[in-house]
């Protein structure tokens, strides 16, 4: 049997499914640091925060939270849309690069950080959708 055969595998299909959902969460919770941490303002005295400090942080790290729970709801329901919108994410942040005008050493950790991870789980995502048809198509549940 050659290994470019299409077979139903659960344990592929699951496993891709477990990975591609965990890199959603951990990119997820990436990007809300990156924005609480970009929107903190520091006390250099004496190194605290204020309660108002954090507050005004924390409400632009809840969009990248909100986004990313969307788009881990919408790969439980549509793991086909959900790789498109991964897609669509990873090119916009490399567009987004150019545009800046990004260095090499800031292209390449966000590359390794937050790009690749998101078109890692996008591909994922397609393999289980895939194999997910394979499984349907030889009738095993």
């Amino acid at each position: 049997m050659s290994p470019l055969v299409r077979t139903c595998s659960t344990a592929r299909l699951n496993m891709s499914r477990l990975i591609a959902r965990a890199l959603i969460v951990i990119g997820g919770l990436i990007w809300s640091f990156m924005f609480f941490g970009q929107a903190t303002t520091q006390r250099y005295a004496d190194l605290t925060y204020t309660f108002n400090d954090v507050m005004s942080a924390g409400v632009p790290a809840l969009i990248p939270l909100a986004l990313t729970a969307a788009v881990f709801v919408l790969a439980l329901y549509s793991e086909q849309l959900a790789a498109a919108v991964l897609f669509a994410v990873t090119a916009g942040v490399v567009v987004w690069g150019l545009i800046a005008g990004w260095n090499i050493a800031l292209w390449v950790s966000i590359l390794a950080v937050l790009a690749m991870p998101m078109a890692l789980s996008a591909a994922l995502l397609l393999l289980a959708a895939s194999t997910q048809k394979v499984c349907e198509l030889e009738g095993v549940e």
